[in-house]
């Protein structure tokens, strides 16, 4: 039988790239593949794959979200896909889980295959414990990394081949800018591949208010409130620029028009 495996990565080079290299195993049948989290947890739960190829930052749930979502009794072996350095990578290996590190190396993706083989291998009583093994070490880093990110000081941005970590207090606004978000500091802009939803959930909330579908503004940078039209409002920040509110997002104005007048 071979082994089924899903690949769930938003960028389709990924994929492709992925595939092709698992097309060299003949005894590995790639059975799906997807763009974001919230397709993932439908497609996994419905395919029952072997193993699963999991990017951690994915727009609409990143892989962490993905995990959460689906039946701790039935996860399937997760092999983590990610561009972080290896200093992040220190939490999978403290989990004793596995990675596949984007460039993707040869030599750890047929690791990372032989390891399923294995567990294809082990006698049925056996491979339910080794699942049942992984599957609380899987939750146990999505609650550790989930932690994390409520009381994160720091964001990991690329800057061309390296991953800096940008102090939060630091950031004056984030601007949504398609599958990416731009990171505003002083005269430096960032670019960070996160959505607006989850970068809201990991900012601290009494200091990152979202005005906007595309604007996350530090409230200690923000000088002035202007009123503009039909209710909205335009954020004058420190260094000049200005942001305007929308509709949805009057009630997050309020809140910071309310502590100015404390």
């Amino acid at each position: 039988m071979p082994i089924r495996c899903v690949i769930v990565d938003d960028e389709p080079p990924a994929r492709d790239l992925l595939r092709a290299m698992l097309a060299e195993y003949r005894d590995v049948e790639v059975v799906a593949e997807y763009g974001n989290g919230a397709e993932a947890v439908e497609g996994i739960e419905r395919e029952r794959p072997d193993l699963v190829f999991l990017d951690i930052q994915m727009p609409e749930g990143n892989g962490f979200d993905v995990i959460g979502a689906l039946d701790p009794a039935a996860l399937p072996p997760i092999v983590f896909v990610t561009a972080y350095d290896q200093y992040a990578l220190k939490a999978f290996e403290v989990h004793a889980l596995d990675y596949l590190l984007k460039p993707f190396d040869r030599k750890r993706l047929a690791l990372s295959v032989q390891r399923a083989r294995d567990l294809a291998a082990r006698p049925r009583d056996d491979r339910a414990a080794d699942r049942e093994a992984e599957s609380r070490r899987l939750m146990a880093l999505v609650a550790m990394m989930r932690a994390q990110e409520r009381s994160q000081e720091r964001l990991a941005v690329r800057v061309g081949e390296r991953t800096v970590l940008q102090r939060v207090d630091a950031i004056d606004r984030i601007e949504a800018d398609a599958k990416f978000a731009r990171i505003h500091v002083g005269e430096k802009v960032y670019t960070m591949r996160e959505t607006m939803r989850n970068l809201e959930r990991r900012l601290d909330p009494a200091r990152f208010l979202r005005v906007s579908r595309s604007a996350i503004v530090n409230v200690d940078r923000v000088r002035e409130i202007q009123p503009w039209f039909n209710g909205d409002y335009v954020l004058v920040m420190q260094d000049g620029s200005n942001v305007t509110t929308t509709r949805g997002y009057r009630d997050a104005v309020t809140r910071l028009l309310g502590r100015g007048g404390d």
